[in-house]
């Protein structure tokens, strides 16, 4: 699948959104007048996009690497929940 001006702009982003000043949460908004959850339904389609990777390999990976670590994160919480006593 080719990637819209859109995809290519959010992967831009995604790769330098810190430099600007407020929250992500408003410059996604005002950049793609997207609300924070749709962007990221996007973002996480474009992950598995091959042509994203070719666009911005750096930046997918690296996307990726961040995705994982999360995913890691919540199931070791919700396996330490699952073994705390009197659960």
């Amino acid at each position: 699948m080719e990637l819209t001006e859109r995809d290519k702009a959010i992967l831009d982003f995604e790769r330098s959104w810190w430099h600007e000043t407020g929250p992500k949460e408003s410059l996604i908004q005002e950049r793609f007048e997207l609300s924070a959850s749709r962007y990221y339904e996007i973002l996480g389609e474009l992950l598995e996009n091959p042509e994203a990777y070719r666009y911005d390999p750096l930046g997918v990976r690296r996307l990726h690497r961040l995705r994982d670590r999360r995913r890691r994160a919540r199931q070791e919480t919700a396996q330490r929940a699952s073994e705390t006593p009197g659960s």
